[in-house]
């Protein structure tokens, strides 16, 4: 196969999905023939700065493919690790088309908009001599177990809290709410409120309270989160910002506490378990959700939104309905690559059920041995063994811990062997070096809201 003139050739192609083109394969067949240097760099809040170093051909005869690479790049290093400012240096015409994508009425005006929303900044792409030098703020946080703390897990479905003392869960519960269709801000506060109320039922005192939640938190506020979907925007900036700040001090006053996103406290859950560091957490569940503790056993800070992370370079990839964009990572490790996959292997889903529902019919099919239902398992498998060597190039990671309802089950197990028959046959380098683990009893002992519990550091 080639794509803009480059070879993308695979031994292990998805059964249902045989134009599939690892965008990783694209990019280590790129730089084979590309010479001419290009940085980028992102600058997010803080004056964090990512910087990623590369090549591209400079060519005519090589334009698309190279535009088409910067703006992968770019993509990726914006869902990645986060920023409302670019910075080019190189090539001029890469540049030129990068502005022009990256505007409000480009190709990328979506992310051009989200990212300006989140850093409250506006976004702009400069071109310049020299990109900034790499600056980052990873923290410590997190396995702080002394003293009464509580947990707090909010899910789109349900809500987990744990009541936790020196390290050990001694009352947790889940409540099922419906915060993705509620519009009115309090029913979310409220909700919050009682949980903390439950946990502390069940506690001599509360010196600590975390939080892990779905979507990006600055300094403790909530920048963006499926959660407050319909929330209009006057009442997410009034209410919702600083909903987890309030709910703390409203319940207890003046302590210690910490919002962090669900994938690394996920992330943060394994290493605990693990007893190591350096892990990526990847649950596929209604989306792709991704944590990283790097190597130090710091959470980053990054927004490792992985889920909007380009990796398909295939031209006939589907189109995520959010972004507008094609070949990103919610299609393919998600209770929506299960759906999408499933006209191909012949499976018909009653479009009046949910996407969770649809995701059931296809496991019980799985359960009963059917062989299409394998084929989706198998398409994924393969999906994720050439993406995991592409997340290795970007983070470098030792351990990658596998969650969420598409790994659940006889369709996750297919889907884990098919994974490691593809790294070992096609990546045997990265093979070695990549740890694929799966929640275990010890995880479960950490938990979510337990991990959670750890993340404020009371000083003592």
């Amino acid at each position: 196969m080639k794509h803009l003139g480059i070879d993308i050739n695979i031994k292990n192609t998805p059964p249902l999905d045989p134009g599939y083109m690892p965008l990783g394969v694209f990019y280590r067949n790129f730089l084979k023939t590309a010479k001419e240097p290009f940085d980028v760099a992102v600058e997010r809040s803080g004056g964090q700065v990512a910087v990623y170093k590369t090549f591209v051909h400079g060519t005519e005869e090589m334009r698309a493919a190279d535009v088409y690479y910067i703006d992968r790049i770019i993509k990726t290093l914006l869902w990645m690790k986060g920023g409302f400012r670019v910075y080019l240096a190189g090539n001029r015409a890469v540049y030129d088309a990068m502005k022009e994508h990256y505007s409000a009425k480009g190709s990328r005006a979506f992310d051009f908009d989200y990212m300006a929303n989140v850093f409250e900044h506006p976004f702009e792409v400069l071109h310049v001599d020299k990109v900034p030098e790499e600056k980052s703020n990873s923290k410590a946080i997190g396995r702080h177990l002394d003293g009464c703390r509580i947990g707090f897990d909010a899910g789109g479905s349900d809500r987990k809290v744990s009541a936790v003392i020196d390290g050990e869960s001694v009352y947790s519960e889940e409540v099922v709410w419906f915060p993705k269709i509620t519009a009115d801000p309090d029913y979310h506060y409220d909700g919050i409120v009682a949980a903390f109320k439950s946990a502390a039922e069940h506690m001599p005192r509360v010196d600590a309270v975390g939080i892990s939640s779905a979507g990006v938190y600055i300094d403790n506020r909530t920048m963006s989160a499926s959660l407050f979907l319909q929330v209009p925007k006057d009442l997410f900036d009034k209410k919702v910002k600083d909903i987890y700040i309030r709910a703390v001090k409203d319940t207890f006053g003046d302590i210690p506490y910490a919002v962090v996103n669900d994938g690394d406290v996920s992330a943060l859950a394994g290493a605990m378990s693990l007893n190591d560091d350096n892990v990526l957490g990847i649950a596929m569940g209604t989306s792709e959700a991704v944590g990283y503790v790097d190597a130090e056993g710091n959470i980053t800070g990054w927004l490792n939104e992985l889920a909007f992370v380009p990796v398909d370079a295939s031209p006939d990839a589907m189109e995520d309905e959010w972004s507008g964009d094609i070949g990103c990572g919610v299609k393919y490790f998600s209770q929506d690559s299960v759906i999408k996959l499933a006209p191909a292997a012949g499976v018909e889903l009653d479009p009046a059920l949910s996407p969770a529902e649809k995701l059931k019919v296809v496991q019980k099919l799985m359960e009963e041995g059917d062989e299409r239902a394998a084929k989706i398992y198998e398409s994924i498998g393969v999906y994720l063994a050439h993406t995991l060597v592409l997340y290795h190039d970007l983070y470098g990671y030792k351990y990658v811990l596998l969650l969420g309802r598409v790994m659940s089950g006889k369709g996750g197990d297919l889907l884990l062997d098919t994974c490691k028959k593809v790294l070992a046959e096609e990546y045997p380098a990265e093979n070695e070096k990549i740890h694929l683990t799966l929640p275990d009893e010890k995880f479960r002992r950490v938990g979510q809201s337990v991990a959670a519990a750890s993340l404020a550091d009371t000083g003592t």
